[in-house]
């Protein structure tokens, strides 16, 4: 079983279960491998974790990269109306987020939560996500505002999933791009 399976089946089990129910042999049995197929690839439920962190971080870097960074050869507007600014993009790489169902894996904060020291990857990530290239932006203030209403469309998202629709979801991207024009 390759590594990305385990790491799938230890966020079905955090998500279905909750943090509670992740142990190795728990992880194990979700992936149907025996538990030394799993030590193989994580040697704690520690490494696991920290593991399913650093996979969370690069997804979402992989997310804000699928969109062409601003100033790009056509200038600071871009073409074909992609995203102008990190701001823009990092609101595509939200939603898009939502839209694939990617929210499984900010399950893992959660087993993460009672350790500290499992969560610094993330928080490092987090204070990146929330000030690359701000000082560029055309209104600073505004992508700020923007950027922490993305946090809060992660939370309700994952913590309420059937309150809005998707289409609600789709306007509302709209709208916070808008904010940035």
């Amino acid at each position: 079983m390759k590594r990305d399976e385990l790491l799938d089946a230890a966020e079905r089990l955090l998500a279905d279960r909750g943090a509670s129910a992740l142990t190795l042999a728990t992880c194990a049995q979700t992936a149907g491998v025996s538990k030394g197929g799993l030590l193989y690839h994580f040697n704690s439920k520690e490494t696991l974790i920290r593991a399913l962190v650093e996979r969370l971080i690069a997804d979402f870097d992989q997310l804000i990269g699928e969109h062409p960074p601003p100033g790009g050869p056509s200038g600071p507007s871009g073409p074909n109306g992609q995203p102008r600014t990190y701001t823009e993009r990092y609101v595509h790489a939200t939603f898009a987020a939502l839209r694939t169902g990617r929210l499984r894996r900010w399950a893992v904060v959660t087993a993460a939560a009672g350790d500290p020291d499992l969560l610094a990857p993330l928080r490092e990530a987090m204070a990146r996500w929330h000030s690359d290239e701000l000082a560029r932006e055309p209104d600073p203030a505004v992508s700020e505002v923007v950027r922490l209403a993305c946090e809060g469309v992660w939370e309700v998202a994952t913590h309420a999933p059937g309150l809005y629709s998707q289409q609600h979801y789709d306007d509302l991207e709209q709208r916070l791009l808008a904010m940035l024009r």
